[in-house]
Formats: structure tokens, C-alpha cells, sequence
């Protein structure tokens, strides 16, 4: 995951471009032409991943669908149906009307087109790598989470160590949050953008001249928080 942008003079930049789905997106979505009955995903076999389809006929246990105006057939288990294109985007999974891979899939590559890559699943929040700088991570970000429910702001790494933070001050108890996913995913960068969130909302006071930070002191437990089992980090 990309870190801050670096920025010499001026405020932050305003983040909402890259972390909520704009009006002009959300009527294009809706305009999507569906329809409920026979707008399906099908697999692509060539190339994996599925592709959307009309629903032509029925026939037992198998279907035939129009795709790309080749019509094809398919076993009936293989059909799933295609969420309303106001769903696209959708900034929670569990939002979705059909949840079938196919549309679990979708909607994370269509937020990740549009630069959105974080995108809630229930309890869970997933995050998609994009090789590059957004910036949402700067203290302008960080003060839209602060002291939010997750359901008040929207999907982000920083929601989620607010929710353990909050939960950490109302029960007295321990929190722990956990960040896997497979080798470049992220899970380094992330551990490091919960760090930072912690040190900056916990830090008061001065400090003398050349000490080191409050989360420059914490980033550097990030090693030791490094060396669990591979595709897991806790913190």
C-alpha cells in the first residue's frame, strides 16, 4: 500500500476523491441497463473471472445465456445473478443483493477501477493494492475518523483502528486487529498506517529538540510485529 504523498507547502489535500463514490459515478451506475430476470454472471473459461450475460432459455439442469452475442451453455450451478447497477460501488458487501462470487468480485474491481480501494465486507475491511500514492492517509484523513462509528465515515484502515481504539476506551480491555493476505497485499504498509493512526491521535505534549517522535518510536516495533507466520500480521 502506497504511503503519504509528500507535500512541501499548503494543507492536505482533500482525500474524498479517493474514498467515496461521487454523484456523478453513483447515476452512471444506476443507469447500468439490467434486467432482474435474466442479467446473469457466467465463467469465462478462457481467462477465469466471469463474465455478464442475458439469460436466453432453461433447459433442466442447464442454461443458455447470450454473452457477447454467442450464446452458451452452462450448468445451471454455474449462473449467478447480477446485482442492480445501483449496487455497483457498493461501499459494504453486505449491502449487496446477491452475493455470489461473481458479485463479490465485481464490485471490488469496479471500486478499484475507480480508485476506491478499500471496500468493507461486514465485519471485515479489504484492501486492494494499487502500486501507487493516494492521499488518504495524511492528518486531514485521519480527522474524518476520529471518534466515528465505521458506519459514519467511509471504508478505511484508519475506521477500523478507530473502531479498536473506541472499543479499547469503553470496555478497558485489550483490542487486537488482524491484517493478512498474501505476499505485495499491503499487510506491511497497513501495520504501519494503524501505527501512525494510534501515535498521532494518542501524542500530546512537546518534545525536546532531536527526539524522535511518538510514532516514529512505535513504527520501529514494527519489525518485531513482522516476524509472525507468513501472510499475518497482528497488532
Amino acid at each position: 500500500m502506497p504511503g503519504h504523498i509528500k507535500k512541501l507547502t499548503g494543507p492536505d489535500p482533500d482525500p474524498s476523491p479517493w474514498l467515496a463514490v461521487s454523484p456523478e459515478l453513483k447515476a452512471k451506475n444506476k443507469a447500468k441497463p439490467y434486467d432482474p430476470k435474466k442479467s446473469v454472471w457466467v465463467p469465462n473459461k478462457a481467462e477465469g473471472g466471469y463474465l455478464e450475460g442475458m439469460l436466453e432459455s432453461k433447459d433442466g439442469a442447464k442454461v443458455s445465456v447470450n454473452v457477447g452475442g454467442e450464446v452458451k451453455v452452462f450448468k445451471e450451478d454455474q449462473v449467478c445473478q447480477v446485482n442492480p447497477g445501483k449496487f455497483d460501488c457498493a461501499e459494504d458487501m453486505a449491502d449487496l443483493t446477491f452475493l455470489g462470487d461473481a458479485c463479490v468480485l465485481w464490485n471490488s474491481v469496479v471500486r478499484y477501477k475507480n480508485e476506491l480501494i478499500y471496500t468493507y465486507s461486514g465485519l471485515f475491511c479489504i484492501a486492494i493494492n494499487p502500486y501507487k500514492r493516494f492521499p488518504i492517509y495524511t492528518l486531514r484523513t485521519m480527522e474524518l475518523y476520529v471518534g466515528k462509528r465505521r458506519n459514519e465515515c467511509w471504508p478505511h484502515i484508519f475506521a477500523i483502528a478507530e473502531g479498536a481504539y473506541q472499543g479499547m476506551q469503553n470496555t478497558g480491555c485489550n483490542q487486537s486487529i488482524l491484517i493478512t493476505g498474501e505476499s505485495g497485499a499491503g499487510k506491511t504498509e497497513n501495520t504501519k498506517k494503524v501505527i501512525s493512526y494510534f501515535a498521532t491521535i494518542c501524542s500530546s505534549g512537546k518534545r525536546k529538540e532531536g527526539e524522535a517522535s511518538l510514532e516514529d518510536k512505535i513504527v520501529q516495533t514494527n519489525p518485531v510485529l513482522s516476524r509472525g507466520r507468513q501472510g499475518t500480521q497482528g497488532i
